[in-house]
């Protein structure tokens, strides 16, 4: 028997906002969280611009001396997951914790550990590394820690698939929930990385703008666009079977009816030129949805303001949907938040969720002239209405990762 999953909690901690709410509500106002950055050298490293989450110690959701003992990477997921554990107001005896799941997306994990450590190494010497160095700085960490402040006893693991991590994360949490191996999961995926090192491994592959304006730093589709910004945050989402929610009466968000994941099988960094195999992972989610192509009217673009990702990304999206690609509405929304790399894709799938939930696509912030082959509507410049029931949230990362989500607006 499979079983439909809803989507019944949401949080997150990003650039744009400490919440899903905030967050949300920035989106459709166009904020822009990208500024010049604090957490690296600038100077050192030619760059200018992140997406740095502001005021977290106002959400930091445990004790600043037990905070000393997790990675920056596992604050986020702590908080995001949270948040959405305490939307979803779950209640002792509500679910079976032993059928309740963690999973999280992260590309590179405790980086900002392993980079703290090595420094100690070489300056004093073996006894100047920590005991929990690496309980501190390794990726599944993040969920285990989840796992025991919740006491949820289910499967717990982490996804590494570079920036599709986070999707990655919400589509088998998905799986699960719909083969009834599990009732419920917390889904989604974290990243701190914002390290000179980590700046400067994506320069030297001359992946990142060094715009020294950081409002046109990220500009996903323009004829400007010379790179992606990188960012940090997490986000999560509470999934959990139709029989579980409705019987605990369980506000629902929305619903997953539909994942693809494809590899391109191309190139570690470069995506494969005509967009192949990225169209097909849209065309599984909508395969295993049931639905028309027809009946989408949004997509969350990957949209990183590369100029080989734009181009790409926009001939897949015409391979999928054809005459109906001209109807789509598509945006990106790292235009506001960055690239948060492993923890994109579960930011932008809760952009897309609110999106559904609010009838209001976000727009792609700092787009003037779309770029040559730019050609959809990319939701230039301010948010627009939108009545659809279905939306789809891309991510695509190194290595030729290719994953969609394809989300329903709750009932």
């Amino acid at each position: 028997m499979k079983h439909r999953v809803m989507i019944t909690g949401l949080g997150t901690v990003c650039p744009i906002g400490n919440n899903a709410s905030t967050a949300f509500q920035s989106a459709v106002e166009g904020v822009c969280g990208i500024d010049v950055a604090t957490k690296f050298d600038t100077e050192k490293t030619g760059i200018t611009a992140a997406g740095e989450v502001k005021d977290f110690e106002s959400v930091l959701p445990v004790s600043k001396r037990e905070a000393k003992r997790l990675d920056l990477f596992t604050q986020f997921a702590l908080a995001a997951a949270f948040e959405a554990w305490n939307d979803a107001d779950i209640h002792d005896g509500d679910l079976d914790k032993n059928r309740v799941g963690v999973v999280l997306g992260s590309g590179m994990g405790g980086l900002e550990t392993i980079c703290e450590q090595d420094r100690l190494l070489m300056s004093q010497g073996p006894i100047g590394v920590s005991a929990i160095f690496i309980p501190k700085s390794i990726i599944n960490i993040a969920a285990g820690n989840i796992a025991i402040k919740l006491s949820l006893q289910g499967p717990c693991f982490a996804v590494v698939s570079a920036c599709s991590s986070g999707t990655d994360a919400i589509g088998h949490a998905y799986y699960a929930i719909k083969d009834g191996r599990l009732d419920a999961a917390l889904a989604g995926g974290s990243e701190a990385v914002l390290t000179d090192l980590a700046v400067q491994g994506f320069h030297q592959m001359q992946a990142l703008s060094e715009s020294k304006d950081p409002k046109r730093a990220c500009i996903p589709f323009d004829e400007e666009r010379q790179g992606f910004v990188m960012g940090e945050g997490a986000a999560f989402l509470l999934l959990e079977s139709e029989e579980s929610a409705k019987r605990r009466n369980a506000k629902i968000y929305g619903e997953i009816v539909g994942f693809g994941q494809t590899c391109d099988a191309y190139h570690v960094t470069a995506p494969m030129p005509e967009g192949i195999r990225a169209a097909r992972a849209m065309e599984l989610a909508i395969l295993e949805a049931g639905i028309d192509k027809e009946q989408i009217g949004y997509i969350n673009a990957h949209g990183t303001g590369t100029p080989l990702n734009d181009i790409i990304e926009t001939n897949a999206i015409k391979k999928c949907f054809g005459e109906h690609s001209k109807k789509l509405l598509v945006s990106s929304t790292k235009s506001m938040t960055a690239h948060m790399l492993g923890a994109a894709g579960a930011v932008e799938a809760l952009l897309t969720v609110k999106a559904l939930e609010a009838g209001m696509a976000p727009p792609t912030i700092g787009l003037i002239k779309e770029g040559e082959g730019c050609d959809l509507d990319y939701v230039k410049g301010k948010a627009r209405p939108m009545n659809t029931e279905y939306a789809l949230s891309n991510s695509f990362g190194f290595g030729g990762h290719n994953s969609t989500l394809l989300i329903r607006k709750g009932e």
